[in-house]
């Protein structure tokens, strides 16, 4: 299967790359290096990624932007960020990527556990995340050609949070956070979330 994964240099993203090229060819792409290039917060850009990379079977994104901070913080640039990059970033690569994929392929979009269970200073990003799980419940039913659309709901990463100064013990970590994708590439689900805890 050839899948391309945006966000493959990114702490989950490497891990995706690791568990799935034992079986599959990965495509890597990052903001700034990787196989190719792609800036998730410009249509245009992600319309040319697709036009280089030609016909894929998988789509994988474990990218997207969003600050985290207080409500009383957060600027209109903020909210635009998190809705023009993490949200529309990720949408956007189903809404040109389905006229360059296989049939039977499918998309694996990331969202996270701050949409059902949120903190202080995170409502930007569960903004985001909510809307990108009911984006794929509703896209998969329209999608054509067996095409399917899935989100992955990762836990707070062990390797974020020892990065982030936080007690990581109660994380997931990357590799196993992986899992999750693994099974939504190669599973059969469309419009469903995967929680990465549920694959541990």
């Amino acid at each position: 299967m050839k899948v391309l994964l945006i966000g493959a240099t990114g702490t989950i993203g490497r891990a995706v790359a690791d568990r799935l090229s034992a079986k599959h060819e990965v495509i890597r792409v990052g903001h700034a290096d990787g196989d190719y290039q792609v800036d998730l917060g410009s249509k245009a850009s992600i319309t040319s990624l697709f036009d280089q990379v030609g016909s894929v079977d998988a789509v994988i994104s474990t990218a997207g932007l969003a600050n985290f901070a207080p409500l009383n913080d957060l600027d209109d640039a903020a909210f635009e960020l998190a809705l023009t990059n993490k949200l529309m970033g990720q949408i956007n690569l189903v809404r040109v990527g389905r006229d360059h994929v296989n049939d039977g392929s499918s998309f694996t979009l990331t969202a996270g556990i701050l949409a059902r269970q949120p903190i202080p200073g995170s409502v930007a990003i569960s903004m985001a995340n909510g809307a990108l799980e009911s984006f794929a419940r509703a896209a998969a039913l329209e999608l054509d050609r067996n095409k399917r659309v899935n989100v992955v709901s990762p836990a707070f990463v062990k390797e974020t949070m020892e990065m982030m100064g936080m007690d990581p013990t109660p994380g997931i970590s990357a590799a196993d956070t992986a899992k999750a994708y693994e099974a939504a590439v190669e599973g059969n689900d469309t419009g469903v979330v995967l929680d990465a805890p549920d694959y541990v």
